[in-house]
């Protein structure tokens, strides 16, 4: 499976966070989570933890569905 790729995240004034995928909002954490993502985020691998709380990481199934008589051309 590959590495996410491409996260990055704003800590804005307001104390939210806001995580965007290649350019685009992903998700916008306030309050309690935005401090847990931050404390997070610093301590590990900072691509996999925004993939994993946006929810945009891979589940393994990609092949499977990619194999399905439904989606081969």
């Amino acid at each position: 499976m590959p590495r996410p790729h491409g996260f990055t995240y704003e800590q804005r004034h307001d104390n939210s966070v806001v995580i965007t995928h290649q350019g685009r909002a992903a998700a916008t954490l306030r309050g309690g989570r935005a401090g847990k993502f931050l404390a997070e985020v610093e301590s590990g691998d900072a691509q996999l933890v925004m993939a994993r709380w946006t929810g945009a990481y891979k589940f393994g199934n990609e092949r499977t569905a990619r194999n399905h008589p439904r989606n081969r051309r």
